[in-house]
């Protein structure tokens, strides 16, 4: 598969043109404080906006931790009981899609790589429906039933993908995506026929498959933080290595690079990122596509920025997206899914007329 960095770019580097160290960083700085900034006001929307508003100053009496008057309590119920866990989950949610998704891009060196790409999704989506179809008790245990049935089958998928794909020692990138998508077309079809033998948990399977979860509270969040964070941790020091990947296997063999090696970690990370993220949030498709790509076309192809400014991005939008999704048909909610899809389908076609543009 040939690398897809645009002509006068320096994949191990960043960008091929001239810019002064001040200038350059400066430049980042104020990226980065812009993204920040961008992260913070799509949080504030999101605690603020939802079935039951959240006036400003009440909102930010609340974030300042300064008590509330008795007639403001129940903004206070529902900011840290509902409002700020979902927020949270959401954001996390987010970054560890686009993060994932500018990992995998960079390790396949193809612009229309998701996280869901060698079998995540469909992994997950089949270990949440065999959970709600055994009813288990409605106990601590088994309000986690569903996130920890689709957490594990999500990587046991991805493990059996990448035994699939592995020859002796190597491990080809066209060959994870094949084996990818046949793993991936068994577990949906299996997904699809549990679906249909069970008409009593069919619309809760639905909803979570389009990425809507009955899933509430800080349990959730604290749940899925540890792995989140280990998976992003991971990509975000891998940007070097997925820079030198970009060159091909052989070179990148030639100035040293463990090819094989850092190939399973990459995968094991982003895989466990997204498993986390799926597992609680449900299938949501779009962000790891669409927001690494727009990081890419404006800051340039250099993974040492673009995995971080990708895991604030993806934070934005689906913190964004949710509260369309809270907002469009008010009091319901949207599954998020719906929103992203919508808002990335577009943006989806628009890459690949430009990829065709390209030759």
């Amino acid at each position: 598969m040939r690398s897809w960095v645009a002509e006068g770019e320096d994949p191990a580097g960043g960008i091929g043109r001239q810019n002064t160290p001040g200038r350059s960083g400066r430049r980042r700085l104020a990226v980065y404080l812009t993204a920040v900034g961008l992260l913070l006001s799509a949080g504030i929307l999101s605690l603020a906006i939802g079935s039951v508003p959240i006036p400003l100053n009440v909102l930010l009496r609340l974030l300042a931790g300064q008590p509330v008057g008795e007639s403001s309590s129940v903004f206070g119920v529902i900011f840290f009981q509902l409002r700020l866990p979902r927020t949270v989950l959401v954001a996390l949610t987010g970054a560890a899609l686009a993060g994932s998704g500018a990992a995998y891009q960079g390790l396949f060196r193809n612009p229309l790589a998701d996280p869901f790409l060698i079998g995540v999704a469909s992994g997950a989506g089949l270990g949440a429906v065999l959970a709600m179809m055994i009813h288990w008790p409605y106990t601590t245990l088994g309000l986690l039933a569903v996130p920890a049935a689709a957490m594990v089958t999500g990587m046991a998928t991805v493990g059996l993908v990448y035994l699939l794909a592995r020859s002796g020692q190597d491990l080809q990138t066209g060959s994870l995506i094949l084996a990818g998508v046949a793993v991936s077309s068994f577990a949906t079809s299996l997904t699809s026929y549990l679906m249909l033998s069970s008409q009593g948990e069919l619309r809760r399977a639905i909803v979570w498959l389009l990425g809507g979860s009955s899933q509430s509270g800080w349990q959730p969040v604290v749940a899925a933080l540890p792995y989140v964070l280990l998976g992003l941790g991971v990509l975000v020091l891998s940007g070097h290595s997925l820079n030198v990947l970009q060159f091909g296997d052989d070179q990148a063999r030639q100035l040293g690079l463990p090819v094989n090696r850092v190939r399973l970690v990459i995968v094991t990370a982003a895989s466990l990122a997204t498993a986390a993220a799926v597992a609680f949030s449900g299938i949501i498709g779009f962000v790891g596509l669409v927001v690494p790509h727009i990081v890419r076309l404006m800051l340039g192809p250099d993974y040492r920025r673009l995995v971080p400014l990708s895991v604030l991005g993806g934070a934005i939008m689906l913190l964004l997206s949710d509260v369309v999704a809270r907002v469009v048909l008010a009091p319901q909610e949207l599954p998020v899914g719906i929103v992203t899809a919508l808002l990335g389908a577009p943006f989806f076609l628009w890459v690949l007329q430009r990829s065709r543009q390209r030759g």
